[in-house]
């Protein structure tokens, strides 16, 4: 059995060089040469999979170690009768300890001490979003669910608020899918309408998929007075982005928000179990098993340390995205095609990033309402 593969996804061989031969293709330039002849097809979000790339081929499983499927002719694949398995929720934690950091250093920004002032909107509540929202929840903070499919098909379509309500809070995070079809598609679903309404009292952050939002008005409107701080980690026309959109943007990073090694691992295993429950073959292998131990383990605090101080260092030591906004700007010179490459090789060489869950709190005689606090951000504290 032939096993193609993004060559980005890891532990290929730890989890499937048992199963069959691998053959490791860069994603972003997967043709359908190099999958002609395969059994088993395995991408990331870069690869287009569709009747262009499979027609005439033998694949009969694909698998994408990402949550999103809209690189993906699920119609397709489905008349072909190829089956097909993502990894939803893979990387949930990574995104929401993200958004967590990047709300620190906004924070910080602002100069507010107590960061659960801010009203945080969340649009697009799924797997990452609703992640999100758990933890913000816990650490106290005003939280808007925006959810238009979710609103319209629950019980409780009440809880959640409509998108112009939501881009009235303090901080507006989107979650979404991209869609372009259906009767609430996200394609610049953040148009200019939106975007006029933000004012410089408020934060955006997109670490969905880029064409959410219009990048084009977004660039207008921060070319005008009084706009909104925003921070993106996702772009149209990726890895072709606008140089004068990065230059604008507060804090800019190169989808990787979901690149903690964790996430990572964790989508290569839920394909896994797919292709083995597919072949009808034993699942052996955890993502547990291939983790290796990180760098950082401990941070202790002190009785003088304040909760403002402890979390702020506690979560860039886990992680801080401004390393990234500075590799990314700096690696944005030259040609279209030359800043293109750079992207790529950014996400294709990006330094391993554990989640919080890897490292271990300690404190000299936190209370109880401390310690809940850190263990909303994910971290794991010492008895």
């Amino acid at each position: 059995m032939l096993i193609v593969a993004d060559e980005n996804i890891p532990l290929l061989d730890e989890f499937f060089g048992d199963i069959g031969e691998i053959r490791r293709v860069a994603g972003r330039s997967m043709t359908a040469g190099d999958v002609r002849d395969a059994d088993v097809l395995l991408v990331r979000s870069v690869t287009r999979v569709n009747r262009e790339l499979l027609d005439g081929s033998r694949v009969r499983f694909v698998g994408t170690a990402t949550i999103g499927t809209d690189h993906v002719d699920l119609d397709w694949l489905e008349r072909q009768g190829i089956r097909f398995s993502a990894a939803p929720g893979c990387n949930a934690n990574s995104v929401a300890e993200y958004v967590l950091s990047v709300l620190s250093l906004y924070a910080e920004k602002r100069g507010l001490d107590d960061w659960s002032q801010l009203t945080v909107g969340i649009v697009g509540v799924g797997n990452v979003g609703g992640e999100l929202a758990r933890r913000l929840k816990r650490l106290g903070f005003d939280v808007r669910l925006c959810d238009p499919p979710r609103a319209e098909s629950e019980d409780q379509g009440s809880a959640f608020v409509t998108l112009a309500q939501a881009m009235k809070c303090d901080v507006v995070t989107l979650h979404t899918p991209l869609t372009r079809q259906g009767s609430h598609p996200t394609f610049h679903m953040v148009g200019q309408q939106a975007l006029d309404g933000l004012g410089e009292s408020q934060l955006l952050i997109n670490s969905g998929r880029g064409e959410v939002i219009d990048s084009a008005a977004l660039l207008t409107r921060l070319g005008r007075g009084h706009a909104p701080t925003v921070a993106l980690d996702v772009w149209e026309q990726e890895p072709r982005v606008d140089p004068g959109l990065l230059d604008q943007v507060w804090l800019a990073t190169p989808h990787i928000a979901g690149y903690s090694l964790e996430g990572k691992v964790q989508g290569t295993e839920m394909i896994y179990r797919a292709l083995s429950r597919s072949l009808g073959l034993p699942v052996r292998k955890t993502a547990n098993q291939f983790l290796p131990e990180p760098a950082l383990s401990t941070l202790s605090f002190t009785r003088s340390a304040s909760e403002v101080e402890a979390t702020r260092i506690a979560l860039r030591a886990g992680y801080d995205p401004r390393r990234d906004d500075t590799r990314f700007r700096h690696a944005m010179t030259g040609s279209v095609e030359e800043r293109a490459a750079a992207f790529d090789r950014l996400r294709r060489h990006y330094p391993v990033r554990r989640e919080n869950s890897s490292l271990e709190i300690r404190f000299e005689g936190a209370d109880k309402a401390l310690r809940d606090r850190f263990q909303a951000m994910g971290f794991k504290l010492t008895s």
